[in-house]
């Protein structure tokens, strides 16, 4: 099942990744790469891209970064929801980066399952090491920050408002906005995996012991077990 879609129109092309990137695994799928890469040559022109994606495979978001910065055409990045992990790697291949004053990007570390004796797991923890700092070219290029200060976002796993991935450099502009971005809106947001973790586990607790409590189903607050839900997704 495809994540992407091109839609073309007069005013130009328009690619829209939705959802988890590659499903099955990419790295193992001779048809599904080529396909991407074939629809995305199919025609010429500017390419508008619009993301609203967790993220998903790395090898898929490392090949189509790379498509897209081969792709002759200006490819201009619209994030629209969220662009989290694999899918904000995908998105610094945009010549332009845009964010809804409504979105987020989030970068963190890789992940994978290891299976076997100890010197499988050490191999496992070498290859993700390297899987990390080819994933900081990608956010280096386009923010010029320190390989360092970007190690220290993933290892924390970081979620970032648009106002302050425009501060920090992983995007250009925040849309709809005046000419002139307020202070307010340049300074942000940005959490890490702790603070957002520990924020939705107090609410978690507090409407837990409510519902145990027998509180009446009209208190203020979120449902248990939507909060336990968002949580997951959170992790």
């Amino acid at each position: 099942m495809k994540f992407w879609n091109f839609v073309s129109t007069e005013e130009g092309r328009t690619l829209y990744l939705d959802g988890y990137i590659a499903q099955e695994s990419w790295f193992d799928d001779d048809v599904t790469p080529k396909t991407f890469k074939a629809e995305l040559e199919a025609e010429i022109g500017d390419i508008t891209l619009w993301i609203n994606s967790p993220g998903g495979d790395c090898f898929a978001a490392s090949q189509i970064y790379t498509m897209l910065k081969e792709y002759e055409g200006k490819v201009t990045v619209k994030i629209d929801g969220i662009a989290a992990s694999a899918a904000s790697v995908i998105a610094m291949a945009g010549n332009e980066v845009l964010m809804s004053p409504t979105a987020m990007l989030m970068i963190h570390n890789p992940a994978t399952i290891v299976w076997g004796e100890v010197s499988d797991m050490k191999r496992g923890i070498e290859i993700l090491s390297e899987v990390k700092e080819s994933i900081i070219n990608a956010y280096e290029n386009k923010t010029g920050l320190s390989r360092s200060k970007i190690a220290a976002m993933m290892d924390k796993e970081t979620w970032m408002s648009a106002g302050k991935a425009l501060e920090l450099g992983f995007c250009d502009e925040v849309l709809y906005t005046e000419e002139k971005i307020p202070e307010a809106v340049i300074n942000g947001f940005l959490f890490d995996k702790m603070t957002v973790t520990n924020h939705f586990l107090g609410r978690l607790n507090k409407s837990k012991s409510q519902t145990q409590n027998g509180a009446k189903q009209k208190e203020e607050g979120t449902d248990y077990n939507q909060l336990a839900k968002r949580l997951e997704l959170i992790k």
